[in-house]
């Protein structure tokens, strides 16, 4: 008979992007194993709750975030991830606008804070290998799913746009092969509001149709801007 002592915990990378900045969201441990050390919100999972409903307790009380978007991400066991037992994390990735929450540190956490995801600190457990999996999964997501619409204000330059994919993705885009593919999905609104970009002339701003996205997606339409 094989006689087990895992625990299950959960763990969340919160992304968020303002100012052509892509964001995590990190907490500063309060207790041993890496007090001080900065890492991700998370925690073990209660006998009577879903792991969903672990990662957003954990999310609320470490941070007092709420997800808009939020996925499983991956299971991290290995041996030894954890000095104090052995712990299998399962982990979700989220998306918010983060100024929509004053983020305030409670429970296990004496701080937290956004930081910008190519300046992140010395972290504890495996949590660089975590959010590295997640960045990628963002990544190879944004490509064929408008989630990156979460990550924008309601209203939007389609400059904007064209630079939370590029930061995102890390390299240039095609901004007038982008414009026209993003444009022919039939997936946003152009509103007569105006807002000056820099020298240039007013442009519009523009809105992203949820419904109509998900309408054309029940009669098999396809995001894809690779």
């Amino acid at each position: 008979m094989v006689h087990q002592n895992i625990k299950v915990a959960v763990d969340g990378v919160v992304f968020g992007y303002k100012d052509n900045i892509l964001s995590v969201l990190l907490i500063k441990r309060d207790i041993p194993p890496f007090q001080e050390y900065w890492a991700l919100p998370g925690g073990l999972v209660k006998e009577e709750e879903s792991l969903e409903a672990a990662v957003e307790r954990e999310l609320k009380e470490e941070t007092n975030v709420t997800i808009d978007y939020l996925e499983q991400l991956y299971s991290f066991g290995e041996v030894g991830r954890d000095p104090r037992n052995r712990v299998i994390s399962i982990t979700y990735f989220g998306l918010v606008k983060p100024e929509h929450y004053t983020i305030k540190a409670d429970t296990d956490a004496n701080d937290v804070q956004w930081f910008d995801i190519q300046e992140l600190p010395a972290l504890a457990f495996d949590h660089t290998t975590i959010i590295e999996a997640a960045k990628e999964r963002l990544k190879n997501k944004l490509t064929y799913e408008p989630i990156g619409f979460d990550l924008l204000a309601t209203k939007f330059l389609f400059s904007d746009l064209e630079k939370l994919y590029t930061t995102i993705l890390e390299k240039k885009i095609d901004r007038r092969n982008f414009r026209k593919k993003i444009l022919g999905f039939g997936i946003l609104e152009e509103l007569d509001e105006k807002v000056s970009e820099g020298r240039g002339r007013p442009a519009n701003l523009f809105k992203f149709n949820k419904k109509q996205y998900f309408m054309l997606k029940e009669k098999g339409f396809l995001f894809d801007i690779k």
